[in-house]
């Protein structure tokens, strides 16, 4: 069996990271809290404000997640391909991506994801050789008991209320015009509100994230089991879905802003019903329009979207922190989203030019070497007399 990338995958991958920018721009101008209490904004930017919250906000982190279960499968098939076994591959792909996102996190900004990639390896181990059916039913019942434990609301005391205020004024003042080192220190040492005890973000880390989000790992590790995305004219009734997902969870993202009894129920099942949406109307499109331009632009992001996603962090922490030009909570959303656009287009230019001259990208190469444990980043091929089993 040969193994090959699938470009409307890659396309898709592109297209993520241009959601994720998008949403991480309040966090990058106003912080993981102050983004949510944002106040006085212009009729514009509270247009603006509330279209990022509804059509974009925590719907394209999720398209990543599906894409990362898909690519974990398919990085198990090329190396089952060759006749080598995966185990360790998988245990040294965790390690590499725990280890990129504590650099991120400590050098470049908190608001990395890469860690939680890397501890949800070891959580998906146990469903690496489970069929695609087994692995939808799984995913479809802790989809179903995460958003049951979200109902109640999530209305803040006065005091929790107090607590985030201050935080955000203590984190403007700082990241606004602290040097690198001062910003370092706030991010090491500030109490974050609502998590005065250490290991209470140990215990959010490694087992509430890992169930809020392993519906999404499970669901595109079956899409790659299942062989999705490699013959997009034959799957258009299933892509048709989306006509029905994407108004459903748009319309359950808008009850999140304003219900606050069912906010973060109608958020989360919002948030990963529209990526799934969104997945399907994506690959319609791409259907249509296999070989446009933007097409070819999102492929081109996607095929280095480490190194892309990267980069994005520390453009946006030198516009925006102290260190760089200073602007944080300065530029406001709508010029915010202006900006969002100008370094992604930029992103799409460098990655079509960078990628006529290379295959992968810089980061993408080093995680390569490092999970398949050698110099050239490939799988040494073994010869296979015979029938095979492999396990992990």
């Amino acid at each position: 069996m040969v193994v090959t990338r699938v470009k409307a995958v890659d396309a898709l991958r592109g297209f993520s990271l241009f959601g994720i920018l998008m949403a991480n721009l309040l966090i990058f101008q106003y912080g993981m809290y102050g983004k949510d209490m944002l106040e006085n904004l212009s009729s514009l930017d509270t247009v603006s404000y509330y279209s990022l919250k509804v059509i974009i906000e925590g719907s394209f982190m999720p398209i990543f997640t599906i894409l990362f279960g898909f690519s974990l499968i398919k990085m198990i098939e090329s190396i089952r391909a060759k006749g080598k076994k995966s185990r360790w591959a998988i245990i040294r792909r965790g390690i590499g991506l725990l280890t990129l996102g504590f650099l991120h996190s400590f050098f470049i900004w908190e608001g990395d994801i890469l860690m939680f990639y890397g501890v949800m390896i070891f959580c998906l181990l146990i469903f690496i050789n489970r069929k695609p059916k087994t692995l939808i039913i799984w995913a479809s019942i802790l989809f179903i008991l995460t958003c049951a434990l979200m109902y109640g609301g999530d209305m803040l005391t006065p005091g929790e209320k107090a607590e985030i205020e201050v935080y955000n004024i203590e984190q403007t003042k700082v990241y606004s015009e602290g040097s690198y080192g001062e910003i370092i220190d706030f991010r090491l040492n500030a109490e974050i509100p609502g998590m005065k005890d250490d290991g209470l973000y140990i215990l959010i880390m490694l087992f509430v994230s890992p169930l809020l989000y392993a519906p999404l790992f499970l669901t595109g590790m079956a899409f790659a089991k299942w062989q999705l995305f490699e013959n997009l004219q034959a799957e258009l009734k299933v892509y048709r879905l989306a006509l029905v997902l994407v108004p459903l969870a748009l319309a359950l993202k808008v009850i999140g802003q304003f219900d606050h009894v069912l906010k973060d129920m109608a958020l989360i099942a919002g948030q990963q019903i529209l990526a799934l949406g969104y997945v399907f109307l994506f690959m319609w499109i791409f259907t249509i329009k296999p070989t446009s331009k933007v097409m070819l632009a999102f492929e081109s992001v996607g095929k280095l979207s480490l190194t892309n996603y990267l980069m994005q962090s520390v453009i946006c922490t030198f516009v925006f922190y102290g260190y760089g030009l200073g602007l944080y909570g300065k530029m406001g959303v709508t010029l915010g989203i202006a900006f969002g656009l100008v370094v992604y287009i930029l992103q799409c230019y460098v990655s079509t030019a960078y990628l006529k001259r290379f295959h992968r990208g810089p980061v993408e190469i080093l995680l390569r070497i490092w999970t398949n444990f050698s110099w050239n980043g490939k799988v040494k091929k073994k010869k296979i007399i015979g029938s095979q089993e492999e396990f992990v």
